[in-house]
């Protein structure tokens, strides 16, 4: 009887394992964002963000989390850069009428990137 006990935890344990691996694809990074951006119909107050998507790309949906909240939403193409960075990097473009866009992030110590609009 205790030899079953054990073979039903472990069969229990041998499905369940991959959904774990699978909720793990999500890919995330944080960011510190220092200037009022503008990142599509959102407005990001300077601070940090837990940047998240979930597709392999290269066209992404992002979420900006902050204090667990979404508070914006946008497309990004993410993009592999040849060498990693060795801090984050947050590329702001400034349109003509004094308004800043958010263009691009490149993550410390990873090769991703995400590049938001189109140049």
């Amino acid at each position: 009887m205790k030899y079953a006990k054990y073979v039903v935890l472990l069969a229990a344990w041998t499905l369940l394992t991959p959904l774990g691996v699978l909720a793990r694809d999500k890919n995330q990074h944080s960011v510190d964002i220092g200037d009022p951006v503008q990142v599509g119909p959102a407005q990001l107050q300077p601070g940090s963000y837990k940047v998240e998507w979930q597709e392999a790309g290269p066209a992404v949906h992002v979420r900006f989390v902050q204090d667990w909240k979404i508070v914006a939403t946008a497309t990004a193409t993410l993009k592999m850069n040849d060498a990693q960075v060795t801090q984050d990097d947050v590329v702001i473009q400034t349109t003509s009428a004094n308004k800043e866009l958010l263009e691009e992030i490149h993550f410390a110590h990873q090769k991703e990137a995400l590049v938001f609009g189109q140049r």
